[in-house]
């Protein structure tokens, strides 16, 4: 069923719903969530919309009662981490094509896909400030990036100022949005300052390398080259703590500590995130959100 033309505010995110369907069938179901509640706000009331958007509930119907034995269905937080996780793996394998000058359809739509997925996670609340710049950045990339291939000029690798650019409808809505800008030094600025990617070392085993190719878009061939080299310089996840964080080895008697609800809460976000990456292989993302959990609950501070 074509998307009306009052909703095509969400025509990419239905696309790269149908992308997952059976690839991830979690990202798929969350794009349509998405989808479905961004279009009632939309237009409800005409005909065509409404028509459309019952269709798109009963999907969503039939895929939670498919998916019920789904973690990332049944609980929200679980499905919060696993949005999140794969998003940003997306934006990973995109940021390190890109500073590697290695600029092609696939990285570009990742980038593009990537930024689709941090507007779906506003299905489970506002998002961080850090997913709100990763986001713009994404966009903008893939845009800067495209406009680039396509007038035959050679994009400039890395974070760059964001200067005024207007999406076309590959990238955006029909004719055009404005994008506003984004200084230079602020596009990564949300890592901790030890995480600077410009002095990262060489992926170890406890901070593996994305695989080229494992988290971008369904059409995206997994033989593309493997980053090697002294030159490439991997991006962290974001929303982490610096790995061996120094504090938690100054933990106090559970006595000491008062915990409220919200403490607790918090804790299990972070456990559960650990859980989502360890799906993922991602050791170092895991350990890092654990280590929050534990800091938390042994000082009561995060």
């Amino acid at each position: 069923m074509a998307v009306p033309q009052q909703l095509k505010a969400v025509q990419h995110h239905l696309r790269t719903a149908q992308e997952h369907e059976k690839r991830d069938p979690v990202v798929a179901y969350y794009c349509r969530l998405y989808a479905m509640q961004t279009g009632m706000k939309l237009d409800s009331k005409t005909p065509e919309c409404r028509k459309f958007l019952m269709k798109l509930m009963d999907q969503l119907e039939t895929m939670k009662k498919e998916l019920g034995d789904n973690e990332s269905i049944s609980q929200e937080i679980v499905g919060n981490a696993h949005i999140e996780n794969y998003a940003l793996k997306m934006f990973l394998y995109a940021d390190n094509e890109d500073r590697s000058g290695r600029f092609h359809k696939n990285m570009i739509k990742s980038f593009y896909t990537a930024s689709l997925l941090l507007d779906v996670l506003t299905v489970f609340g506002e998002l961080s400030e850090e997913n709100v710049q990763h986001r713009k950045y994404a966009k903008w990339k893939a845009t800067y990036i495209h406009n680039c291939l396509k007038s035959g000029e050679t994009p400039q690798p890395g974070p760059i100022g964001m200067e005024g650019e207007a999406y076309d409808d590959e990238f955006g809505a029909e004719g055009g949005v404005p994008y506003p800008g984004l200084q230079p030094q602020a596009s990564f600025r949300t890592a901790p300052a030890d995480h600077d990617p410009a002095v990262m070392p060489p992926p170890t085993s406890n901070n593996p390398q994305i695989p080229p190719g494992s988290h971008a878009p369904a059409n995206t061939p997994a033989e593309l080259p493997r980053p090697t080299g002294e030159g490439v310089k991997p991006v962290p996840v974001p929303r982490t703590s610096p790995a061996g964080d120094p504090s938690l080895t100054n933990t106090n008697h559970e006595g000491d500590v008062r915990l409220t609800p919200e403490d607790f809460t918090r804790a299990q976000k972070y456990c559960k995130y650990a859980g989502s990456a360890l799906q993922y292989e991602d050791v170092g993302t895991a350990v890092q959100n654990l280590q929050k959990a534990l800091k938390l609950l042994t000082t009561g501070k995060e």
